[in-house]
């Protein structure tokens, strides 16, 4: 793991968790070294989730060639996303960063999009989390495969009924919050899924809220693809199923 500078946080209050799970074969490298480069307020916290191919070395790489726009978490064992990104934020948290959050590896949705994620929470004091929503609307690019558009919203709807208030997409990897002590506590305890904590997260930042809206706010994305090698499948849908129930 890499050491981090405690000056480089002044200059990087947004700290973005990136969890990786067996990701050497299609982690857009490039991508993510011109994203560091144009992003002086970013900085990227890689969490390797216990990989068993070349994760760990290519990602090592990355934060050698980057030092300051970037570092590494290394778990000793496969954990699942959801602690993944757990461990990824506590460790920002203790790091003193201002804002934090989590984004999927593959980037679906373009790492582009976190500075508009973070001057929405700067534009409203109040708001505790961004998170992204995969609408299809005219002059926005969102490639999704039709059965996970449907399954999706079924899901969505479920959940809705679930939290007692309207969500449009839980499950897109692209979230940010205000570092508060609601937060924190969001992210103290372990999850009880390994796929569908966001939901979890949801429940555990509105939990007595009057009004979560006022807490929570859906971003349509400009643009989301599915990438080839994704790891979900429509049985994932059905453990979510269970999950939500178990919740």
């Amino acid at each position: 793991m890499s050491a981090t500078d405690p000056s480089d946080l002044d200059q990087r209050p947004v700290v973005v968790v990136v969890p990786c799970f067996n990701e050497a074969a299609r982690l857009d490298v490039q991508a993510f070294e011109r994203f560091m480069a144009s992003a002086p307020g970013v900085r990227l916290l890689f969490v390797d989730d216990g990989s068993t191919d070349e994760t760990a070395r290519v990602l090592e790489r990355l934060v050698e060639r980057a030092p300051r726009a970037a570092s590494m978490l290394s778990l000793a064992r496969n954990s699942g996303k959801g602690e993944a990104v757990r461990q990824g934020l506590l460790r920002a948290f203790d790091e003193g960063a201002a804002y934090s959050g989590y984004w999927d590896a593959d980037l679906a949705t373009p790492l582009h999009d976190i500075p508009l994620f973070h001057s929405l929470l700067e534009e409203r004091p109040g708001l505790d989390m961004v998170m992204g929503a995969r609408v299809l609307l005219m002059g926005r690019d969102i490639e999704r495969k039709a059965w996970r558009h449907y399954l999706g919203r079924v899901f969505a709807t479920a959940v809705s009924m679930k939290l007692g208030f309207a969500v449009y997409d839980t499950q897109c990897g692209a979230k940010l919050f205000r570092v508060n002590d609601r937060v924190r506590r969001a992210f103290a305890e372990p999850f009880v899924s390994r796929w569908i904590f966001d939901v979890e997260v949801l429940a555990r930042l509105t939990e007595g809220a009057e009004d979560p809206d006022a807490l929570v706010n859906s971003v349509p994305l400009q643009s989301w693809r599915d990438v080839a090698g994704t790891k979900l499948s429509w049985r994932d849908f059905v453990q979510a199923a269970v999950d939500l129930a178990r919740m």
